[in-house]
């Protein structure tokens, strides 16, 4: 039988993907590039949080994940409590419909196993247990690729996440310390593999001309209120992460360094404007970035670059612009140290524009060395990432004949 005869492989993508998060569609993008190449003859269509947004940017039909379009805001009425129940059973049977017209799906990266950011487990947690429950069911292959995890403490969430990963049939992880934390929470990882974010997947901009010293600084912001853990005092947190970047920035103003402001999401756009109305100066500027690929652009044109959400720092090291990273989870952490920067991560629950300040400074005396290493760690992540791509075809659609499609590393 030729390829011509073969029946196409039906593929889905799953996630909260078209939502305004910038790194969840980057994610998207990567599997979206890998298929194309690699699996040219796959129908691709996606069961997301954002399906016009989807449909639009990326030409593939899509679904809403919830029946309920209230999924995400706070209930207090009984007729919104009883509309998210009811909205639950729903999805049950809408997701298993869904996953029964697929061979495969995949979660295209993301942290989908964690809940560093405030995470209810009737939420996002459930729609991705029902979505691997329904695979294993209804004997459709769902892959958990590059994604992130961390040790969860809240016992709903943390039973939801762990049969999630119990139940997929392939499992690989953006960082070594995903996978322990899968098998802390009783989850068979023997066979899982360690890779990069999708992100590093993703096209390079190329580097623009260098500006004349000094030069811009790039400042990633969030609308960061800490974890589940510290609902009690996240206002608290959120006060103190502003006032301390509010701070930065005015100091690099002060010494005539222009700034330029980016964000990773749409919630972030407060945060920019809280920033530009503390700091009133021609010198600081803020982009709308709608793509990594925008954000990779604005870091290209860095000296320098200091951020908090965790695409904002795959981007600034994938431009191989030195980065000092706001840590607000251990995935931050292990990030930078990979890729040679672990030296330049600064607490987001607890800045000090004083030291953040000093951090800065140590970082931009070391840019051309730090430049040179990112080079090499971003040539060593592409080649673990055609590894990635490989094996998931191997693993994903052992029917067909791929050996033609083989990629090579660089």
């Amino acid at each position: 039988m030729t390829s011509a005869d073969r029946t196409p492989v039906r593929v889905g993508v799953f996630g909260l993907l078209g939502s305004g998060n910038l790194g969840n569609d980057g994610s998207l993008e990567a599997v979206l590039g890998y298929l194309r190449a690699d699996h040219p003859e796959a129908v691709v269509d996606a069961l997301c949080g954002g399906p016009e947004a989807v449909t639009a940017r990326f030409g593939i039909p899509a679904t809403r994940m919830h029946w309920n379009r209230a999924e995400y805001r706070t209930a207090s009425r009984a007729g919104a409590i009883a509309a998210k129940g009811l909205g639950k059973l729903v999805d049950v049977f809408r997701t298993a419909a869904w996953v029964r017209r697929h061979d495969v799906v995949i979660v295209p990266g993301m942290g989908v196993l964690e809940a560093t950011l405030p995470l209810r487990p009737w939420g996002f947690p459930y729609s991705l247990f029902l979505l691997c429950a329904s695979g294993r069911l209804l004997r459709t292959r769902v892959a958990l690729v590059s994604v992130g995890a961390a040790e969860i403490g809240n016992r709903p969430t943390r039973a939801l996440v762990r049969w999630s990963g119990r139940l997929a049939a392939y499992r690989s992880y953006r960082d070594a310390q995903s996978r322990d934390a899968m098998r802390a929470m009783g989850v068979d990882t023997a066979r899982d593999e360690v890779y990069p974010d999708l992100a590093f997947a993703l096209p390079t901009p190329r580097a623009s001309a260098p500006s004349a010293p000094p030069g811009p600084v790039c400042v990633g912001v969030m609308d960061f209120h800490g974890g589940n853990d510290d609902r009690a005092r996240a206002e608290e947190i959120y006060r103190r992460y502003l006032d301390g970047t509010v701070r930065f920035v005015r100091a690099l103003v002060e010494e005539g360094r222009a700034v330029r402001l980016l964000t990773g999401d749409e919630c972030d756009a407060s945060v920019v404007a809280s920033i530009l109305d503390a700091v009133d100066s021609p010198l600081v500027t803020a982009a709308e970035p709608s793509s990594l690929a925008d954000l990779m652009k604005e870091m290209a044109a860095a000296d320098t670059v200091v951020a908090i959400r965790y695409h904002n720092l795959i981007c600034a090291l994938k431009t191989g612009t030195p980065v000092l990273a706001l840590c607000y989870a251990a995935k931050s952490d292990a990030l930078m140290a990979e890729m040679g920067l672990g030296a330049y991560c600064h607490p987001a629950r607890e800045v000090d524009a004083d030291r953040l300040l000093e951090q800065f400074r140590a970082l931009e005396k070391r840019s051309a060395e730090l430049r040179q290493t990112l080079t090499e760690r971003n040539l060593a992540a592409a080649r673990q990432l055609e590894h990635q791509f490989n094996s998931l075809t191997a693993a994903l659609f052992p029917a067909t004949d791929h050996a033609h499609t083989l990629r090579k590393a660089p």
